[in-house]
């Protein structure tokens, strides 16, 4: 241990290695039991009701579903976390903690947009119905 600092390899390492390993097993058990959602053949001659992306797009097909300019609000969020690491505009490493007082505005930043995305994606997921019209889940 150095200035408070624990070492990572090899312990930490190994860790994710096993959390890896793991997921890549749940994941491709899931994938060989469960079937995808597939739709019928296209057909030409009947056009299909507009379908639903895939559950982790259905947040942004919500967003263009109201204007087609938030779509650059999606760029800029994702610009915007490409430079999260700069943001905080200290070049000092502090140990890893939990919400630091010092990146407050990185982390509220951060857990808005999550909250954002998955409010979306539960609108679009549960009240969108035929021609994405706005339904009552129950």
């Amino acid at each position: 241990m150095k200035n408070g600092y624990v070492k990572s390899s090899p312990h930490f390492f190994r860790l994710i290695g096993r959390a890896m390993l793991l997921c890549i097993l749940v994941v491709s058990a899931l994938a060989a039991l469960v079937p995808a959602p597939l739709e019928q053949a296209a057909n030409p001659a009947q056009t299909p009701n507009p379908a639903k992306s895939a559950w982790f797009l259905l947040w942004t097909q919500e967003l263009v579903s109201h204007s087609n300019g938030l779509a650059w609000l999606i760029l800029a969020v994702a610009f915007l976390f490409l430079l999260l690491p700069w943001l905080p505009g200290s070049g000092h490493v502090y140990p890893a903690r939990w919400f630091p007082r010092s990146q407050r505005g990185v982390n509220l930043l951060t857990v808005l947009t999550f909250l954002a995305i998955v409010a979306l994606t539960v609108v679009a997921l549960f009240f969108r119905g035929a021609n994405w019209s706005f339904v009552p889940s129950f």
